[in-house]
Parts: structure tokens; C-alpha cells; sequence
């Protein structure tokens, strides 16, 4: 094993070729870690990093980080040929951000990846490199080939894939049956709803999958985009972690149905977080929403991110089912700033944290939403039922609370005797001193 960090450091291609040149005689090493961050390597260091790893044919595992320098795609040419010697390698990371290797160099990379035949393990990180869709046909083709993956960590973050670089991604995917984890990061890369189609429909494929974080952040995937995705989740019947980050992305009621729908399907979950910030989903979109969450019974871990969606006091209220339905709840984070629940809204929320019983930690978000007095009230009562947290994160960033909702929320927090952290904002409301010596 060699292990080799040399970030932030003046290391350049000379150096980069004394050490490619020293790997390339550890022809019997099975694992070697290389970390070369924020240096000035460039193609031609690049080059003797290759030709060293390709000495080394009995890899099994590899680690080669090379963010923020300069190969370009020469310098991935040489790398990719390199990784394609090593075919008895299990596990690869190859964390390339930042070196504008543009679609040739994703082909280079695609091409090295697909002779690992074996691999059970890859992890890329491809972020801000100019990218097409044709570097994306090549990256999904090398995937293609490692039918034996197991765990695919794929960030693709800042490039132009467009959709049908996802095509190929996800065609690529639907390759990998055997799939556990699956982790794509493709925010900003402008793959519209049939971009989203072909990923939902790769994912549908992996039937194995335990854990999935699909963060699509900013891709105008639409309401048609959520319906795929919510039909390819909707097939992972065995998952039981499921991250998705839909921020800014249009998605509106229709979307939110669709993707309410496909979490139903996932009754196995333990953990959910779903981001859907900017989105428009309104009430019906959260009624949607909500009724998802009630079929997964087996959760313990929930995060709600619904900032400005529109949903109202009724929208409030489907959450808040939603959430009295999750009985094994021990960390729930709800953020619905800007959501004009208003007094209403925070008694649904309130009704549906006092039946989380076994909670230790609530994350409670609910800046500019026109509570008021009342709707302190019945977070206070909420809160005060909930007698086994440790953690308590509670924003009423300006909600008109005046000194008798400072007193029912201090009523509810002290009936909660096992805290051990507590934050506590109540900024920019009509809180005077006596409210401020009960919350004391």
C-alpha cells in the first residue's frame, strides 16, 4: 500500500514524473492512494502519473485525486490509459474537478473505467469540466461496462451533459444491476425533463438499490422530469435511504404528486430528505407529498425542505399528517420558510411533532410564516410532548409572536428535561422583556 498527500504544495510536473516514475517499479502493490490537490500538474505530469499506475497491474484498489490543477484532456488521456492496465481493480476514485478535461478527456476516462471489468466500487468526481453530451455518452458507455458495481458515486456537477448526456449516463446505470448505492450529482446541467426521463428510467433497473442520492439541483426538469423519477423510484421497493434534491426546477403540484407517489412505493425507508425549495408546489403538492410520507412507517430519519412553495395552512396540515403517521421518528427536519402557514398552519405542525413520541432531535424552520401568538401555542404544545429530545433547533424568525407566545413556546421547551443543545431564534418579533425573562 502506498498513501501519497501532497495538497496545497508547489508540486508540478517534474515532480509529478519523479513519483509516477518511482510508482512504476511497486509492480506488486494491490492499493495505492495518491492526493495531489491544488498543485500545478499538468498533461505531461499527468502523463508519468499514468504510465506509473499502468505498471502496477495488480491494483485492486485506487485512489488518484487530482482537483483543481491543469491536465486538460490530454492529461485525462493519459490517466484513463493508465486505469485501463489495471483490470483487477474492485475499487477506483478518480476525483479529476476542477482540470477542464471537456468531452474528449470524459472519453478517455469512460474508455480507461470500462476495462475494469471487476470493479465493485467507483466513485468520479467530474465537476467543472466542461463536459458535453458526448462526454456524457462516454462516461455512461465506460459505466455500461462494470456490470459487477455495487456502489456508484457519479458528480457530474457544472458541466453540459444536457439531456442526452443523462440519456447515456442513465443507460449506462441501468447496466449496473447489482447496484446497492447509488449517488448521482448532476445539478446545473440544463438535462430538462427528458433528461430526467432517461435517468428515472436507468434507476428503474436498479432493483437492488438500499441507498439512492439523486441531487439534480436547477435542471428545469418540470412536472413531466418529477413523474419519471418518481416511476423509477417508485421500482426501488429495497431502499431505505433516499436523498432528493430537487431545488429550482419547476416541478409544481403535478410534480409533486407524481414524486409523492413514487415514495409510497418505498415502504422499506428509514431515512428520507427531500429538497423541493423553489418549486411551486403549493397545497395539492403537499398534500401529495404528505400522503407519501404516511406510507413509510419505518422511518426514523426526516427532512422536509418546502421554502417558498405556496402551501399555505392546508398545505401545513397535510404535512403535519404526514408526519403524526411516522410513530419511530428520532430526527425530523422541517424548513417551510415563506410558506404563509400562518396560526392554522402552526397548530397542524404542532399536532404532528406531539405524535413523534421517541423524537430526539427536531430541526424546526418556520421564518416569516405569520404564526402569531396562537400558532406558538401549539408548537409549544407540540414540543412539550415530545419529552425525549436531546436536540432542539426551533427558528420563528419574524412570525408577530408577542410575550404570550414566548411564554406557551418556554412552557413546551421545559417540559423537554433531556436537552442537551438547544438554538432558539425568535428575531424581528413583538417580543418584550417579559417574554424574553420567560424564555430565560
Amino acid at each position: 500500500m502506498i498513501h501519497l498527500n501532497k495538497n496545497k504544495s508547489n508540486f508540478g510536473d517534474d515532480d509529478a514524473k519523479y513519483l509516477g516514475e518511482g510508482i512504476a517499479k511497486c509492480v506488486t502493490l494491490t492499493s495505492l492512494s495518491l492526493v495531489l490537490s491544488y498543485n500545478s500538474i499538468g498533461e505531461n505530469g499527468a502523463k508519468y502519473l499514468g504510465k506509473g499506475i499502468g505498471n502496477c497491474i495488480t491494483l485492486t484498489s485506487l485512489k488518484l485525486v487530482l482537483s483543481c490543477n491543469s491536465i486538460g484532456e490530454n492529461g485525462a488521456k493519459y490517466l484513463g490509459e493508465g486505469i485501463s492496465k489495471c483490470v483487477t481493480l474492485t475499487s477506483l476514485n478518480l476525483d479529476l474537478y476542477n482540470n477542464s478535461i471537456g468531452e474528449n478527456g470524459a472519453k478517455y476516462v469512460g474508455e480507461g473505467i470500462a476495462r475494469c471489468v471487476t470493479l465493485t466500487s467507483l466513485n468520479l468526481n467530474l465537476i467543472n469540466n466542461r463536459i458535453s453530451e458526448n462526454g456524457g455518452k462516454y462516461l455512461g458507455e465506460g459505466i455500461a461496462r462494470c456490470g459487477t458495481l455495487t456502489s456508484l458515486n457519479l458528480n457530474l456537477i457544472n458541466n453540459r451533459i444536457g439531456e442526452n448526456g443523462a440519456k447515456y449516463i442513465g443507460e449506462g446505470i441501468a447496466k449496473c444491476v447489482t447496484l446497492t448505492s447509488l449517488n448521482l450529482d448532476i445539478d446545473n446541467n440544463s438535462i430538462g425533463e427528458n433528461g430526467a426521463k432517461y435517468l428515472g428510467e436507468g434507476i428503474s433497473k436498479c432493483v437492488t438499490l438500499t441507498s439512492l442520492n439523486l441531487d439534480l439541483y436547477n435542471n428545469s426538469i418540470g412536472e413531466n422530469g418529477a413523474k419519471y423519477l418518481g416511476e423509477g423510484i417508485a421500482r426501488c421497493v429495497t431502499l431505505t435511504s433516499l436523498n432528493l434534491n430537487l431545488i429550482n426546477n419547476r416541478i409544481s403540484e403535478n410534480g409533486a404528486k407524481y414524486l409523492g407517489e413514487g415514495i409510497a412505493r418505498c415502504g422499506t425507508l428509514t431515512s428520507l430528505n427531500l429538497n423541493l425549495i423553489n418549486n411551486r408546489i403549493g397545497e395539492n403538492g403537499a398534500k401529495c407529498i404528505g400522503e407519501g410520507i404516511v406510507r413509510c412507517v419505518t422511518l426514523t430519519s426526516l427532512s422536509l425542505d418546502l421554502i417558498n412553495n405556496s402551501i399555505g395552512e392546508n398545505g401545513a396540515k397535510y404535512v403535519g399528517e404526514g408526519i403524526a403517521r411516522c410513530g419511530t421518528l428520532t430526527s425530523l427536519n422541517l424548513n417551510l420558510i415563506n410558506n404563509r402557514i400562518g396560526e392554522n398552519g402552526a397548530k397542524y405542525v404542532g399536532e404532528g411533532i406531539a405524535r413523534c413520541g421517541t423524537l430526539t432531535s427536531l430541526n424546526l424552520n418556520l421564518i416569516n410564516n405569520r404564526i402569531g401568538e396562537n400558532g406558538a401555542k401549539y408548537l409549544g404544545e407540540g414540543i412539550a410532548r415530545c419529552v425525549t429530545l436531546t436536540s432542539l433547533n426551533l427558528d420563528l424568525y419574524n412570525n408577530s409572536i408577542d410575550d404570550n407566545g414566548a411564554k406557551y413556546l418556554g412552557e413546551g421547551i421545559a417540559k423537554c428535561v433531556t436537552l442537551t443543545s438547544l438554538k432558539l431564534d425568535l428575531s424581528s418579533n413583538r417580543i418584550g422583556d417579559n417574554g424574553k425573562r420567560i424564555l430565560k
